[in-house]
């Protein structure tokens, strides 16, 4: 059975919506329909039409209101170059900044990692080079070289690792913690390869339909090592025991390292020791909290044992 909704949370949508409708032209014959998310005092997200057309709207409801802001203008810049064809991004609508409301497409399709769950294991791994290529797609015109800057990383690793409420997933991380700073003197003045990246690439951002990728909730868009997303995506199926190919390294699908790889182009220097760096970094960043099953604890520390393991003899050759 579904959870109840928070029916304090949706009258209050529901108020701050007719308050919108009310001042902007453009929503006065807007439609709300099913609460479909709520991150209490964050966001809120609906289903609806605008002009009847099938539509999500996003309430802003904490935070810096110039994020939202923020996210309407990545969407607008990405739109004219993932409009078409296989790999997309939802289309911008409209914006009421003044009332916290933005407006995109409503998109038709599966969550990708919810259709790894359904299909059969042998058909999984083929989804991999097409996810990398959306990624390509949208990091590809931002695309600069920088100076590396893992301390920054390390640090933000550290202060996440160190409220892991598990004991045994805290003594692996303090091995991992090792490694990455292993890792991060190899570096040394090695430059990283930066973009406007998604944010938050994990594969239930992406919706798939037919042979149709489409990317959704870019709010966490922002110039970052490239190498960020590709670990979000990868240590998200890791951390739940989702392995499509069947081979892992780094506690992760060792085909959805290699697909990255062909994609990008990846150095060596990238696939030896950047990206690893990064999917030690992400995995530390993703802190368990009680509310989680056994099985996600037990499979984040089989992921995690498994990564600790391959990061000892990553980085060997530089």
């Amino acid at each position: 059975m579904a959870p109840l909704p928070d029916m304090q949370a949706v009258t209050e949508i529901a108020r701050r919506f007719d308050t919108a409708k009310a001042a902007d032209p453009v929503l006065e014959n807007a439609e709300l329909g099913e609460l479909l998310r709520l991150v209490p005092g964050r966001r809120a997200l609906a289903e609806g039409l605008l002009d009847g057309r099938d539509a999500v709207f996003r309430f802003h409801l904490g935070g810096p209101p110039a994020a939202q802001a923020r996210e309407w203008a990545e969407l607008q810049r990405i739109w004219p170059l993932m409009r078409d064809g296989a790999c997309r991004v939802v289309e911008p609508l409209h914006f009421n900044g003044d009332h916290g409301v933005m407006v995109v497409s409503r998109v038709s399709g599966t969550p990708l990692l919810q259709h790894l769950w359904k299909i059969d294991p042998a058909r999984r791994a083929a989804i991999l080079g097409p996810a990398a290529r959306w990624l390509r797609q949208y990091t590809e015109v931002s695309e600069v070289w920088r100076p590396a800057k893992p301390g920054a990383w390390l640090s933000r690793a550290e202060r996440a690792s160190a409220k892991q409420p598990f004991r045994r997933l805290a003594r692996i991380e303090a091995g991992i913690l090792n490694e990455l700073h292993r890792l991060a003197r190899l570096m040394g003045k090695a430059d990283w390869r930066c973009a406007i990246g998604h944010g938050d690439f994990h594969p239930n951002n992406l919706i798939l339909r037919g042979e149709r990728l489409t990317g959704i909730d870019t709010g966490g868009s922002a110039v970052m090592p490239v190498y960020k997303d590709m670990a979000r995506f990868l240590v998200h199926m890791g951390r739940r025991g989702m392995i499509p190919s069947g081979r892992s390294y780094l506690g992760v699908d060792a085909d959805g390292i290699a697909a990255f790889g062909d994609v990008f182009s990846l150095s060596r220097s990238e696939t030896g020791l950047h990206l690893p760096f990064m999917i030690g970094c992400e995995t530390l960043l993703r802190v368990e909290t009680r509310k989680l099953k056994r099985g996600r604890i037990r499979h984040a520390e089989a992921m995690s044992q498994a990564l600790l393991r391959d990061l000892r003899e990553a980085g060997r050759d530089f």
